[in-house]
C-alpha cells in the first residue's frame, strides 16, 4: 500500500499540472508572422519517473493523465525548460527566466527544486507578488491537495485572477521572442538620429526595444519587456474610457520621479496621443504616459491602468536610457504583425519609390501629376482635396522652377485597419519666388494598390 503522504504529494502535483494546463490554455492568441516561416523548435520536456514497484504505478495513475492534458492544451515553448531551448534571440529581463524555470519544475514533478527557485525568486524580487503566489502553493502543496492556481486560503478571486494572468503573460513572452530574421512589419524607415523605436504589443502585454542598426540597414532586437494596459485593453477612442491606444506616436517629454505621484514610479514619459490620424477619426484623450509602478509594487496585472503604457520600475529605469524626447517612435498595436527581411524590404522600396515620385512630380511643375498623388479623402489644414487643389494649381502658376530636398526620413506603418503609413521629414523647398524649411509629416494611404497622401502638414 502506498504511503498516504506520497499520494497527498501526488494529488497536490497533479493539481499543479492541471494549473500549467489552464495557464496554457487561457493565455492570449499567439501573433503570427505575415509571411509563413519556421519557427524556432523547443526541445520536448521528458516527463519524470518515480522510482519502482507501486510507487510508478502510482504515479502513472494520478499524475499522467493531467500531464497529458497540459501537453495538449500548452505550447511546447511554454512548458519547456529554459536549459531545454533557446529563443531564436535571446534577451530575458527580470523575473521571468526563475519563473520559467519554477513552472518547468512543477511541471516535472520537481516540487522541493521548485521551492527553492520560487524562494530565490521573492528574494530577489521582493514585491513580486506573482512570486509570493507561486511559492504559497508549493508551501501549500506539502501539507494538503491543491485545488487550483493561488490555493492560499483567504486569496481574493479577483487578485488570483490578475496575477494568473500576468503568470500567462510573462511566461508566454518570455518563450516567444521575435525571430532573428522577421523585423516588426511598422518599422520601415528611421533616420539616423533616431537610435531606437519602442513596438508595444497589447496581446502578449510585452515591449520591444528596437535599435536602429546603421551598419545592418535594419531594425535590431534589444530587448523585451512585460506591460500593463489599461483596464478595458486597446483601441482607445475617448477620453476616460480605459484603454490604451493604437497608432504611431514619439515620446514628447521626460517627467523625472520628483514632479511625479508615487503611483507612477521612476519616471514618466508622455507620448503624442492623439496625433493626426487619432484626431481625424475622431479620438480624444490625452495622458498617455510610459511609466513605472509604485514603490511598493514590482509589477501590475496585463489591464490595470488608465491607459497608460505601464513598466517594472527596473524595466523602465532599463527603457528610459534609450528613449529621445522628440523622436522615439512609440507604436502601439493590438497584435504585432512580424515580417520576413525580403518582405520587409520589399516593402520599404515601395513605400520609397512612392515618396520620391511625389517629390519629383512636385518639381516638374506638371500640377495634375503632382495632384495625383493625392487621395480624393485628402484634408488637411481646413482644406478637402478640390480646395487644396485649386490653391496648388494657382500657386504653381507663377513658378518658373521649384526644387525639394528632403533628409531625415521616417516612415512607419500604422497599425489599424485601414493600410496607412506615418511619413515624417524634413523639408528644403525652393523656388524662384519663394523658400522654405519646415518638418513635414504625411499621411499615406494605400487606394486601389496605389499609396496615396491623405493628410499632410507641419510635425
Amino acid at each position: 500500500m502506498a504511503h498516504p503522504g506520497r499520494k497527498l504529494a501526488l494529488k497536490s502535483v497533479a493539481a499543479l499540472a492541471l494549473v500549467i494546463a489552464a495557464l496554457a490554455a487561457g493565455g492570449p492568441a499567439e501573433a503570427k508572422p505575415r509571411k509563413s516561416a519556421k519557427q524556432p523548435v523547443s526541445a520536448k520536456v521528458q516527463a519524470s519517473k518515480a522510482s519502482t514497484g507501486k510507487a510508478r504505478a502510482e504515479t502513472t495513475r494520478s499524475v499522467k493523465p493531467l500531464r497529458q492534458a497540459a501537453y495538449r492544451a500548452a505550447p511546447a515553448a511554454l512548458l519547456a525548460a529554459p536549459a531545454l531551448t533557446r529563443p531564436a534571440t535571446v534577451s530575458d529581463s527580470g523575473p521571468e527566466p526563475l519563473l520559467a524555470r519554477v513552472f518547468a519544475e512543477i511541471e516535472g514533478n520537481r516540487l522541493d527544486e521548485a521551492l527553492r527557485l520560487s524562494e530565490i525568486l521573492v528574494g530577489q524580487y521582493p514585491n513580486f507578488r506573482l512570486g509570493h503566489l507561486i511559492r504559497g502553493d508549493l508551501l501549500l502543496a506539502r501539507a494538503q491537495p491543491l485545488n487550483g492556481f493561488g490555493a492560499l486560503n483567504g486569496a481574493p478571486g479577483d487578485k488570483v485572477a490578475d496575477l494568473r494572468a500576468e503568470a500567462i503573460a510573462r511566461l508566454k513572452g518570455y518563450k516567444e521572442k521575435p525571430a532573428a530574421n522577421f523585423v516588426p512589419r511598422y518599422l520601415l524607415e528611421m533616420p539616423p538620429d533616431q537610435r531606437y523605436a519602442i513596438v508595444v504589443d497589447t496581446q502578449k502585454s510585452r515591449l520591444y526595444v528596437y535599435e536602429n542598426d546603421a551598419t545592418a540597414g535594419r531594425p535590431r532586437f534589444v530587448a523585451d519587456y512585460y506591460v500593463t494596459q489599461g483596464k478595458q485593453g486597446a483601441d482607445k477612442v475617448a477620453e476616460g474610457d480605459k484603454r490604451t491606444p493604437i497608432g504611431v506616436y514619439h515620446v514628447t517629454a521626460n517627467l523625472s520621479r520628483q514632479k511625479l505621484a508615487d503611483l507612477y514610479g521612476t519616471g514618466a514619459y508622455p507620448i503624442s496621443y492623439p496625433n493626426e490620424w487619432d484626431k481625424r477619426q475622431g479620438r480624444s484623450g490625452s495622458g498617455i504616459w510610459l511609466h513605472g509602478t509604485p514603490s511598493d509594487t514590482f509589477s501590475r496585472p496585463p489591464r490595470a491602468s488608465d491607459g497608460c503604457v505601464v513598466l517594472a520600475n527596473t524595466d523602465l529605469n532599463a527603457v528610459a536610457k534609450n528613449l529621445q524626447v522628440g523622436l522615439t517612435p512609440v507604436i502601439i498595436s493590438n497584435s504585432v504583425e512580424w515580417l520576413s527581411l525580403d518582405d520587409w524590404n520589399k516593402e520599404r522600396t515601395e513605400l520609397n519609390r512612392s515618396i520620391d515620385a511625389w517629390r519629383s512630380d512636385w518639381e516638374s511643375r506638371d500640377t495634375e501629376r503632382y495632384l495625383r498623388h493625392y487621395s480624393r479623402r485628402f484634408q488637411a489644414n481646413s482644406q478637402n482635396f478640390e480646395q487644396f487643389a485649386a490653391q496648388k494649381r494657382q500657386v504653381n502658376a507663377g513658378k518658373e522652377w521649384i526644387k525639394v530636398k528632403t533628409d531625415k526620413l521616417s516612415v512607419f506603418r500604422n497599425p489599424g485597419k485601414e493600410e496607412v503609413v506615418v511619413v515624417t521629414f524634413d523639408q528644403d523647398y525652393r523656388s524662384n519666388n519663394l523658400s522654405n524649411v519646415m518638418k513635414k509629416r504625411q499621411y499615406w494611404i494605400r487606394e486601389e494598390g496605389r499609396w496615396k497622401i491623405i493628410y499632410e502638414g507641419a510635425a
